[in-house]
């Protein structure tokens, strides 16, 4: 059944459904267990995250940095539960009208998991009623509690470490993490007891390439998505914005603008999806540390 006309807002199509089938879980696992890259764009609305699915994106987050790209706030901090569920409900809507296949992420902010597991659960339900297909939850340590508690509810989770951006304020500014021998460990310990409570993904957000590289080789059944970790991981992920090179402040050492010599949003993405599937994006000498 076609998707009617609108006056304005219709959304490009994606691919012929014969050569995409819907991402899912077992999807994931079987490209890290093929070794062949994730590739995860954020989004924040129906048109965007429709043209993301369409260029051939696997995974879409919806991520608490609407805050800071969207709202113009100075962190991801002051989202609020409300916001994000209106933008996965947008996001959720675009793929549906364009009949897109990419796995949907929804990133529960802050304040909204910290309390106990049971503030997690109930909020984790209002994104995925949003039509999320799994959320992500920043930290280590006592979140693994918090993670097992949601996947056996049968709630998929990403986790994330390295700079957590909710947390900021306690890390110091926006620093690379991992990179002292206690950091690092401490970095290890939490990714495997993660892993073990059941996160079926992990953000690696600015963590250094060898670091993320040795994760990415032990954590057999969780894969890696990188933002500033270096080539080694299981995937990236970059903010929309940044990699369409629209930045209201200095852009990150991480990001390579995708727009150039693209000619277009489609082209851009296409040439992400290309640049991360081939290996030629990130480059360790310039993306990581």
């Amino acid at each position: 059944m076609n998707t009617p006309a609108t006056p304005y807002g219709t959304l490009p199509p994606a691919s012929t459904p014969s050569t995409r089938k819907p991402m899912s879980l077992p999807r994931l696992r079987e490209m890290h267990a093929s070794g062949e890259k994730i590739t995860m764009l954020t989004a924040y609305d129906a048109t965007f995250a429709a043209v993301a699915d369409a260029a051939g994106v696997e995974c879409i987050l919806v991520g608490d940095s609407l805050g800071m790209v969207c709202q113009g706030l100075t962190s991801t901090v002051g989202v609020s539960l409300e916001t994000m569920r209106h933008h996965t409900e947008c996001v959720a809507n675009g793929l549906r009208r364009s009949h897109g296949v990419a796995w949907l992420i929804g990133d529960l902010p802050f304040g909204t998991y910290h309390e106990s597991r049971e503030q997690a659960l109930r909020n984790a339900i209002v994104l995925m009623q949003a039509g999320a297909h799994m959320v992500k939850l920043e930290g280590g340590g006592w979140t693994a509690d918090t993670v097992r508690f949601l996947v056996e509810r049968g709630v998929p989770v990403c986790a994330h470490l390295g700079l957590t951006p909710q947390t900021v304020h306690a890390l110091g500014g926006y620093r690379v993490q991992g990179k002292t021998d206690e950091s690092a460990a401490k970095l290890k310990r939490e990714a495997h007891e993660l892993q073990d409570a059941g996160a079926a993904m992990l953000v690696l957000e600015m963590v250094p390439s060898v670091l993320s590289a040795t994760l990415t080789q032990t954590l057999n059944h969780c894969p890696t998505i990188g933002i500033g970790a270096g080539d080694g991981t299981a995937g990236q992920v970059l903010v929309l914005h940044d990699m369409l090179g629209m930045n209201l402040g200095k852009m990150p050492k991480f990001v390579r603008n995708f727009m150039e010599g693209t000619g277009s949003v489609r082209g851009a993405m296409e040439a992400y999806v290309q640049a991360v599937k081939n290996g030629s994006f990130p480059v360790n000498a310039l993306h990581a540390w």
